[in-house]
């Protein structure tokens, strides 16, 4: 520990050392931490100023409790809450001051960023009650008596394990990993002070973001255990827009209510023509209407070509789509093999025995922009010669992912959607793990290893028979589209633009009748009003042409 550690953490154990550095000191300064709320300091008065003018009596008012962690989640949290108090109803914003999640904080660090944030959030607490979860943290700790039932602590070490996983991006763990441990110490201390705070404050619903990871991963887990309805939310990369989940984790995207009240239906036209532009800008590099991804980095140069520039034959030709090892869209969804790697690796043996088909690999552009074990070194040090109908398509290689598409006979996918447009292009497509468009009518399901293997030797033996007939494709098309069109709500702040986002629509203009007329209704979804899609309907029809003339 260096010096200047020794003297924090000394000062750390002299009682109010924190409170007396921030009144003489910290409060007068510029804040230079890497807990930063400066994002909300500065509109948090005007936002308090516009709930207190326009909040509306609400008869069956909610008591609301938002909880976050992280400064940039808090951030997003706090207009929530203040949202929803605008609503009408009674909030509570709760939080932990970490700015890491990965990086053991000094006690003094956390007491200082503690007192920070309070001094932040002191507009706010006409309109709602704050409260820091840190002082409880501590009490937790110091508390060697005090622990979870056995069900949390279950819960908390698997949510632990999936913070390494998510952090170190791979797939399995070692529980001496110093990661592993810091995330198990900080989950279970957060644990026990939310299961004593959400049992005295005994809300109607709990708002947490994600809800499968770090200390917000346990505070749905918590609010599961006690009964309390949890919704959870997250946001993808398209503006305008929130995803959300009532009592479930988002980001397992569980679609079955918006497929059994709104698929099996003709593809409206208007809906079909903007599937059709999204999907040619995800194929040529672009980027679409409030889409602000770039889905390819290199544009369509044909499937001859690909095919020529790759050596294939004349064989069937099998296109595995990887994830990004330890995403988040992976944890937790084997179904048919002990991990993605193993289905990966197995799937290649099968291959290299069986050459009378041809297989491509191709490892997940997003790679480029993680640090973590990459599918290329667990495939090259598995097979360190290629079988010869193998080949290995690197995340920086040159090639549009959509002409790989076009020579495919048969797709090979995990969870990417990567599989789910191979299903739109009429492509019979084998899923391994858990997604959310599977078992939908127009993918193969296997149950385990053995189907798996069966249906491989049967669609390579004869693509044709497999490829998806005229009824498959389009209700592979419709799906596409209400997962990307209809499956999020309107939302005014996206946590990634937020700033901007909040200058273009400000509280005010939220809770105003305008406001209110586009985003009144996800506020109710996210306090737990039943999501009734086939009520909804298809909603965003009416918005094609906007999203339209914003792709230019």
């Amino acid at each position: 520990m260096s010096i200047n550690e020794q003297i924090k953490d000394l000062m750390a154990r002299l009682p109010l050392a924190e409170e007396v550095w921030w009144k003489l000191q910290g409060s007068r300064k510029t804040w230079s931490s890497h807990f930063k709320l400066e994002g909300i300091r500065a509109v948090l008065p005007g936002a308090v100023t516009d709930v207190e003018q326009l909040a509306q009596p609400r008869l069956q008012a909610k008591k609301v409790l938002v909880f976050a962690t992280l400064h940039y989640w808090i951030e997003q949290a706090a207009l929530i809450a203040l949202a929803l108090r605008g609503q009408g109803h009674q909030l509570s914003l709760v939080y932990l001051p970490y700015s890491d999640w990965d990086k053991e904080h000094s006690r003094f660090d956390l007491k200082r960023q503690d007192l920070y944030a309070r001094d932040v959030f002191k507009p706010t607490e006409s309109v709602m009650k704050v409260k820091s979860l840190f002082r409880d943290t501590i009490a937790a700790q110091k508390n060697p008596y005090k622990s979870c039932p056995p069900e949390l602590e279950a819960a908390v070490k698997k949510i632990s394990a999936y913070d390494t996983m998510y952090t170190r991006q791979v797939e399995t763990v070692d529980e001496n990993d110093p990661l592993y441990q810091l995330r198990l110490k900080r989950n279970s201390h957060a644990a026990i002070a939310l299961l004593d705070l959400l049992q005295a404050e005994k809300p109607d619903v709990l708002v947490v973001p994600n809800g499968t990871i770090l200390e917000m991963g346990v505070a749905y887990k918590v609010a599961q255990f006690l009964g309390i309805k949890t919704v959870t939310f997250e946001f993808a990369d398209q503006r305008e827009r929130i995803w959300l989940a009532q009592d479930a984790e988002i980001m397992t995207h569980e679609t079955h209510e918006l497929w059994d009240a709104l698929g099996n239906q003709p593809l409206p036209a208007k809906a079909r023509q903007a599937l059709m532009d999204l999907y040619a800008a995800r194929k040529n590099a672009k980027a679409w209407g409030s889409f602000a991804r770039q889905w390819q980095a290199t544009a369509q140069q044909g499937g001859n070509e690909t095919r020529n520039e790759l050596q294939l034959d004349k064989r069937p030709v099998a296109l595995l789509a990887t994830n990004v090892l330890g995403d988040s869209l992976t944890l937790g969804r084997e179904r048919i093999s002990a991990s993605m790697a193993a289905w990966i690796l197995g799937t290649l043996e099968w291959f290299a025995a069986h050459p009378q088909a041809q297989l491509l690999v191709r490892v997940h552009p997003g790679e480029l922009l993680t640090h973590g074990t990459s599918m290329l070194e667990l495939i090259q040090g598995a097979f360190p010669e290629l079988p010869e109908n193998v080949r290995l398509i690197a995340p920086d290689d040159p090639i549009n992912t959509y002409d790989l598409v076009e020579i495919a006979d048969m797709g090979l996918v995990y969870t990417t959607t990567v599989g789910l447009e191979m299903a739109m292009a009429g492509v019979p497509v084998i899923v391994a793990g858990t997604t959310h468009y599977a078992c939908k009518g127009f993918t193969l399901d296997p149950k385990d290893w053995q189907e798996y293997e069966a249906l491989l030797e049967s669609v390579s033996a004869d693509p044709l028979i497999h490829r998806l007939n005229a009824s498959q494709t389009e209700q592979a098309w419709l799906y596409a589209y209400l997962f990307f069109f209809e499956f999020s709500l309107p939302f005014p702040w996206h946590l990634v633009w937020l700033g901007e986002d909040f200058k273009a629509h400000p509280m005010r203009f939220v809770l105003n009748p305008q406001g209110q007329a586009r985003y009144a209704k996800t506020f109710d979804y996210l306090i737990g009003e039943p999501l009734n899609w086939r009520e909804r309907g298809l909603a965003r029809l009416d918005e094609i042409e906007l999203e339209a003339s914003r792709a230019g």
